[in-house]
């Protein structure tokens, strides 16, 4: 499997790490009769909770982007090239390093990670070759 694809598999489990962290601290700030009821009263999660579901929200904005990216690279044969396999890499530790950073409100880094991330991204896009 190429570095690409476990990128990709990395990717797709931060994406449940996600899931997680924002559903289980919002459970924790709401309680359980809320969460497992019918959830009429639209109650919105706040603080840490609130960021993780933001962090949660930021990274579904490009996980199919980069999900796509990788899965055109693989079905044209073009994975592991060093601009797409640096951009996988740096994708995934971008996004790793985002959710800690988000949760615990760190200005600055956070946006380097971002960045670095994005960045990650765009390599990735930029190794697909262009349709013939």
């Amino acid at each position: 499997m190429s570095v690409e694809s476990w990128a990709l598999v990395g990717a797709m489990v931060l994406g449940l790490v996600h899931l997680a962290a924002a559903s289980f601290t919002f459970k924790a700030q709401v309680g359980n009769a809320y969460t497992v009821g019918a959830r009429d009263q639209n109650l919105q999660p706040a603080g840490v909770a609130a960021r993780l579901d933001r962090a949660q929200r930021n990274f579904l904005a490009t996980f199919a982007i980069f999900a796509a990216a990788v899965l055109l690279l693989e079905v044209q044969g073009q994975a592991g090239g060093w601009l797409s396999e640096a951009g996988a890499v740096l994708y995934l530790g971008g996004r790793i390093l985002f959710l800690p950073l988000y949760a615990f409100g760190v200005p600055w880094i956070r946006t380097f990670s971002w960045n670095a991330a994005t960045a990650g991204l765009v390599m990735v896009m930029v190794a697909v070759p262009p349709a013939t």
